[in-house]
């Protein structure tokens, strides 16, 4: 009886229909801290069994050939993103940075480096050719029979690659090429959105205005021109000369936007923008127990952890001397994530580590401050746990966000050329550590970020299977995004308006002028 009543429940699962089934996703990803999160939301994917397949070069660095719950197809690439080329391009720019005045690194950061940001896209290109030439890796993508693909929109192929395949097509996003990505998607007033780089804050006086203004057509200048150079010229070749770059750009059916508004600035958005940031933060586990003792260790006085990211493993010399010198002056321990040479000034009370668990520590509620180079996820995980910052930014997007902490009391922020004079570093330090309105204002944010009905992961999941069960999201994408630059700002109609107008005014004019003209011709005959 037993054995029958247990078959009756199994058939019974069985035939009870699924609310979601497993989907088949295909992601061209982004390496370095951009792959960082990328991951985090694919395994959350694979969790709810979902079959995920990764394009990779065979140059990549950050992504691993074999995974428990991806699939990976690696592209043999003459040429593409790889380690060498952004690790240069990061040594040029803190050479500069700490030998220059703040006009010459402004000016070298927007225009100066154009030539290897440009370098840098040409080559992720060069990857994207080599996927779209290869008729058997193609003709194998399209039997797979894909729900959508899944693509960090920073660089450009996964936009050609989508609409070859005719995909559905979902962004992991914060940056679109050249710039921010709300600027392209959605109205963005200039007056008082600060554009990356112009380190203002949503309140601007005229000249920082006049500032944002002259950086917004300096950034718009080189998306338009790399565009045209490089992602045009890819969509001519394997989509058609119809099909305009811009555009597809636009087209994506799911922006899940790597900000929220506990961070940035309130801002016009779009129905088809979901906010996810933060979406990779989670309650910390335990400390490794090396770790966790060393932390103990620390007594009333706590620790402090620093790391500048990703991409930033070393520093000059001098530079690293003078930091672990100012560590050296602190009663805190200190946990310094730095694959360097050891600094010969290094303190008892620091430990060098060539990675650490940087959520986990951010969670011990023994870390006082976090030393960080401000991206995007180290500064949304020191919101989550409601860490104060003193920021060190290296590039592009750093200083910005690092100004988004400071403008709401929980940070401090220092740059390259200034942070060894004057011991600014070990005053920043105390002044956060001591401080006590640094904490709360973090701790603030934390409860601000955390009073969600769903978490941000929760939401980005939800819109990706959104995406596979109805095919795409066509209904949230606005007209805007197929409508020419001068009807999206009505200057055509402005100019019928104002022609009519004049029309108006010039028949007025003549009619009058005639009437005029044919009065005195009477008075004239009349005398």
């Amino acid at each position: 009886m037993r054995l029958i009543f247990c078959c009756s429940a199994l058939l019974l699962l069985i035939l009870i229909p699924r609310a979601c089934h497993g989907g088949n996703i295909l992601v061209l990803p982004v390496e370095g801290s951009h792959w960082i999160n990328m991951d985090i939301l694919l395994q959350a994917l694979h969790s709810r069994g979902h079959n995920i397949t990764i394009l990779r070069s065979s140059k990549s660095w950050y992504i691993k050939e074999n995974s428990p719950y991806y699939n990976v197809i690696t592209v043999p690439a003459e040429r593409s993103l790889d380690q060498k080329m952004i690790t240069d391009m990061i040594t040029t720019i803190i050479e500069y940075e700490r030998g220059s005045l703040p006009l010459m690194t402004f000016l070298h950061m927007t225009v100066g480096m154009f030539g290897s940001f440009a370098e840098a896209h040409r080559a992720v290109a060069k990857f994207a050719t080599a996927i779209l030439d290869d008729n058997e890796l193609m003709r194998h993508l399209m039997d797979s029979k894909f729900d959508l693909l899944l693509t960090d929109p920073c660089w450009g192929g996964g936009v050609v690659l989508a609409k070859y395949l005719k995909l559905p097509l979902v962004y992991n996003v914060r940056w679109l090429i050249a710039g921010e990505a709300h600027l392209a998607i959605a109205p963005s007033p200039i007056s008082y959105i600060p554009i990356t780089g112009s380190g203002n804050t949503d309140k601007m006086s005229f000249f920082q205005r006049v500032k944002n203004m002259v950086l917004h057509l300096i950034t718009q200048t080189q998306n338009h021109i790399i565009i045209k150079e490089v992602y045009q010229k890819l969509c001519d070749k394997y989509l058609g000369p119809d099909n305009d770059y811009n555009q597809l750009q636009l087209d994506a059916d799911i922006w899940l936007m790597r900000v929220d508004f506990v961070f940035d600035y309130p801002r016009p958005t779009m129905p088809n923008v979901v906010y996810m940031g933060g979406f990779q933060c989670k309650p910390a586990k335990p400390l490794p127990q090396h770790l966790e003792d060393f932390v103990q260790s620390s007594g009333e006085h706590g620790v402090i952890i620093m790391s500048l990211g990703t991409y930033v493993n070393k520093l000059p010399a001098d530079l690293t001397n003078e930091i672990a010198a100012f560590f050296a002056k602190l009663p805190q321990k200190v946990i310094w994530k730095y694959a360097g040479d050891r600094p010969a000034t290094l303190g008892n009370n620091t430990l060098m580590v060539d990675w650490m668990p940087q959520n986990d520590l951010l969670g011990h509620p023994k870390i006082k401050l976090f030393v960080a180079h401000g991206g995007t996820n180290g500064v949304q995980e020191a919101i989550y746990h409601g860490v104060p910052v003193v920021g060190i930014p290296v590039f592009f997007d750093q200083y910005d966000n690092l100004l988004r902490l400071k403008d709401r009391g929980g940070a401090e922020i220092l740059t390259l050329a200034t942070l060894d004079k004057d011991d600014n570093f070990l005053k920043a330090l105390q002044e956060v550590l001591n401080e006590p309105s640094y904490r709360m204002n973090m701790q603030r944010l934390s409860r601000l970020h955390r009073d969600q009905p769903i978490t941000p992961m929760e939401r980005a999941l939800f819109w990706i299977e959104f995406v596979m069960r109805h095919k795409g999201a066509a209904h949230l994408k606005a007209e805007s995004i197929r409508m020419p630059w001068y009807s999206y700002y009505s200057v055509d109609v402005a100019l019928f308006l104002g022609g009519a107008m004049l029309l108006i005014l010039l028949t007025v004019f003549i009619f009058i002028r005639c009437l005029f003209t044919a009065m005195c011709k009477r008075k004239v005959k009349h005398d």
